[in-house]
């Protein structure tokens, strides 16, 4: 029979892992099939796999990166590498010498393997292939990542080592004091054989395994695959989530939030690619149409331009460039019609942004005369043409001679305050964008850079931001609320950590006492610090950007060496050590690479933030399941162990026989105790701060309640089969009688496991039915054992009279009673010193 527990066991485990692994799908290669390289002077279409450095690669937009490159030659080479670096936004490239020293981030003239090229084209020479490039070195970092045991299987390992060396003392000291006494060794071999299977909870594993399946169903429905059935508990445990930005905390959808036109600010709301909000000026909703500068930026937005905004099935995207695809949507926002102002502006040509001039610009028609606003020397001439241009405020404003006053007319340029206002833009963390114009007599045909070097007329500035999603703002302040760290660790820059975590609501401890703005630590200044700095370091800050791979590790290791237990999220290639090494590693479902999934130990399905929450909560819950089924099943054991011990002690006849006892433990395991799984959460389950990680398994409360039991049915079970046997019943009779304490007494005890310190009262009697349809289906099979004459045979069992079970349903009322009494004792204790301990709740969690 124990065999057969354990093999339930592992193929329980196995199907639900292995159900979680099809859910996400195997490991994908990362490397691209294909190159297109220039080879003995020709082009070629290779295999990946078949480059080496040195091999000259030509790459143009869709294409991914096959291998690290130096860059040779670009065209507004643009490559997404938000997976490597958690940059944001599509990096441009360009053919620059750099300094050595220069951050992985900042490198321009390189292109990383299995990055993606978003626009343009260009050419590069391979300098690394596999193991040698950026994501090998990633991959070797993986593969040498130890991943740790969960804080269950490490504790329940202890346990059971614990336990197995009481058993085997309780059982050796009965099989030396039977031989003492005179009798035979067969029949202490025997008695020593009954109390080690009484002693051993047989049903714990397949227990614990079948409560975290249940815990795996309930966090899927919730958005939650669970690959590894221990990371069910572990999230219960978590007492710091460290979390990527990108796509994680924020909505990976660029977002025009602020403008200044005409020498006013105004606000859009409304967050990512769905072109609903409104524009304010102040708290006043208006129309971009009375304002004529903020109407020419946001045109000059529209036309210079080459992403598009499209919705399929109800979800709108970008193709294209995702801060192109933002002044889109802040344009329908303000509502402008992109197809009216086309046609009022058909273009002519482009200068397509390059690294090296920092701007875009597009030529256009005025088919309507004159340019509005331009200064002409002849107001009656025909057709216009103007230009608009996009770029780094650095770019533009050397150009300009003069800006849009409020009515839309050029007046002198003032520099000093339009800088201003692009530094206070920048400090709230958005990414700064500016605008200007050119306006020809006549319809020019072509435009050349040097057309736009001089006498620009500045429009205006935007500032956008990948904005924080609006449920990771309650998801942070519940795990908050629940005594949890949220740490965001980021390959993004500093300023823009800074405003999500402002955003967000993310606080060191010297935040936290009002010092300032959040303290962000940078990857630059976290490889110049020795270990203790680092630890310290983590311990006090809750934002690190620029942040490369290895030191997403060393922060979790860092975090780990301080006794914590870490959840750490993350989507990109560049997150899967770290992953791999946490305590709980979390992939996004959506934006996550196939590494990253296969490193970690939950999946995302909604790449939610919050679903992480949703996951803790359950976590918990199973946990706390875990221990109300342990708490219910050891005292048995006890009693069990301890009936058989008393009866060698006491030279007396076995009151339960090996066989009773094993039809015990298996059939209440089943039908009584797995009931407990499909308790409810308990309320306030996320208000009381994580379990302390280094806390056993049990309390010292549980261990006095475990053996109070233990005791109780250790006195009713010997005591009945004594008194059966004094009244002339048969040794079969008796050990019925005792066997059937044993089970009501377990059934009675159940009762009170559903809350470990409230009474079934107050719990809801009906709460769990699971519970009252085992107990009944438990006490029909104990029928069938006393009175049917096939059990009876099997187990060695009589039937007993009307008497016996009044007797015993009178103890299991006894046990029922006084561990009801024992924890009311214990909430009154509790109740005076609920002051004290809200009081230093309310200091851990912040409030």
């Amino acid at each position: 029979v124990i065999l057969g527990v354990v093999l339930v066991n592992a193929v329980i485990g196995f199907v639900q892992e292995d159900r979680a692994l099809k859910a996400i799908e195997a490991l994908s290669d990362m490397a691209a099939p294909t190159a297109r390289v220039v080879r003995g002077g020709e082009r070629r279409l290779i295999g990946a796999e078949e480059l080496v450095p040195g091999d000259i690669v030509l790459l143009a937009a869709g294409d991914k990166v096959p291998a690290d490159m130096r860059l040779l030659h670009t065209r507004e080479l643009q490559v997404d590498e938000a997976i490597l670096t958690g940059e944001s936004v599509p990096v441009p490239k360009s053919t620059d010498a750099l300094a050595p020293e220069t951050e992985l981030a900042e490198r321009a003239n390189m292109a990383w393997a299995t990055t993606l090229v978003t626009r343009g084209a260009g050419r590069g020479i391979v300098t690394a292939t596999g193991h040698a490039t950026q994501v090998g070195r990633i991959s070797e970092l993986l593969s040498a990542t130890e991943a740790l045991d969960t804080p269950l299987t490490a504790k329940i390992a202890r346990f059971s080592q614990l336990l197995l060396y009481i058993i085997l003392a309780m059982a050796g000291v009965t099989f030396i004091a039977g031989l003492a006494q005179g009798a035979s060794w067969q029949s202490m071999f025997i008695a020593s054989v009954a109390l080690a299977v009484g002693a051993i909870p047989e049903g714990l594993p397949a227990a614990v395994t079948i409560t975290l399946a249940i815990g795996v169903a309930r966090m899927a429905r919730r958005g939650a695959i669970i690959r590894k059935l221990p990371a069910v508990e572990t999230l219960g445990s978590t007492t710091v989530i460290c979390s990527d930005k990108t796509g994680t905390l924020t909505r990976n959808e660029m977002t025009v939030q602020a403008l200044w036109a005409g020498g006013a600010h105004f606000s859009l709301t409304g967050v990512g690619y769905r072109p609903e909000g409104r524009l304010l000026l102040g708290d006043r909703a208006v129309e971009a149409s009375a304002f004529p500068a903020l109407r020419e930026l946001l045109t000059a937005g529209l036309l210079c331009n080459e992403a598009e905004l499209v919705c399929a099935n109800g979800t709108w995207r970008i193709e294209g460039d995702p801060t192109e695809g933002a002044l889109i949507v802040a344009a329908r926002k303000a509502g402008l019609d992109l197809r009216v102002i086309e046609s009022a502006h058909p273009r002519l040509d482009t200068i397509p942004f390059e690294s090296e001039l920092q701007y875009m610009a597009s030529l256009h028609a005025l088919a309507g005369g004159p340019c509005e606003g331009a200064q002409r020397e002849e107001p009656g001439a025909g057709p216009a043409s103007r230009a608009y241009i996009k770029g780094s405020l650095e770019a533009l404003l050397p150009h300009c001679t003069a800006m849009l006053d409020s009515a839309g007319r050029p007046v002198p340029i003032a520099k000093a305050r339009i800088l201003a206002e692009a530094e206070t833009f920048a400090a709230q963390g958005l990414r700064v964008l500016a605008f200007a114009r050119a306006d020809f007599p006549g319809i020019k045909p072509a435009i050349t850079p040097d057309d736009v070097a001089r006498g620009l007329v500045f429009l205006g500035l935007t500032g956008m931001i990948d904005p924080p999603r609006e449920e990771a703002r309650e998801a942070v302040r519940a795990c908050k609320s629940a005594g949890i760290e949220v740490k965001m660790i980021t390959g993004d820059h500093a300023g823009t950590a800074a405003a999500v975590a402002r955003a967000l609501g993310l606080r060191g401890d010297a935040e936290a006492e009002g010092s300032g703005p959040p303290d962000i630590v940078t990857g630059p200044e976290l490889a110049a610090r020795s270990a203790p700095e680092v630890a310290d370091l983590v311990a006090r800050s809750a934002v690190f950007a620029r942040i490369v791979p290895e030191q997403k590790l060393r922060l979790v290791e860092a975090l780990q060496a301080g006794g914590e237990i870490v959840a750490m999220t993350g989507d990109g290639v560049n997150d899967a050590p770290a992953l791999r090494r946490a305590d709980i590693g979390i992939a996004m479902g959506r934006a996550g690479t196939d590494v990253t999934k296969e490193a970690a130990d939950m999946v995302l399905t909604d790449d939610n933030f919050a679903t992480i929450v949703a996951a803790v909560e359950e976590g918990r819950g199973v946990f706390d399941n875990l221990v109300k089924f342990i708490t219910w099943t050891l005292p048995t054991n006890i009693g069990e162990g301890l009936v058989i011990m008393v009866a060698v002690l006491a030279g007396a006849t076995l009151p339960i026989l090996p066989v009773q006892i094993l039809w015990i433990n298996m059939t209440t395991a089943v039908l009584l105790g797995l009931m407990l799984a499909f308790e409810p959460k308990e309320p306030g389950i996320m208000t009381r701060p994580p379990r302390a990680p280094k806390a056993p398994l049990l309390s010292g409360a549980l261990i006095f309640r475990i053996f109070s039991v233990g005791v109780l049915l250790l006195a009713g079970a010997f005591g009945l089969f004594e008194a059966t046997m004094a009244r002339g019943a048969s040794v079969e009779e008796a050990r019925t009688v005792a066997l059937n304490v044993f089970v009501t007494g377990q059934a009675f005890y159940l009762l009170n496991c559903r809350s470990l310190s409230r009474s079934m009262l107050t719990v809801g009697v009906f709460s769990n039915r699971w519970v009252l349809g085992g107990i009944a289906l438990m006490m029909m099979l104990q029928l069938l054992i006393t009175y049917w004459p096939v059990m009876q045979v099997l187990f060695h069992t009589a039937p007993i009279g009307a008497n016996d079970w009044l007797a015993i349903v009178g103890w299991g009322l006894v046990i029922y009673t006084v561990i009801g009494l024992e924890k009311w004792v214990r909430r009154r204790v509790q109740a005076r010193r609920t002051p004290t301990r809200q009081a230093g709740s309310r200091s851990l969690n912040g409030a």
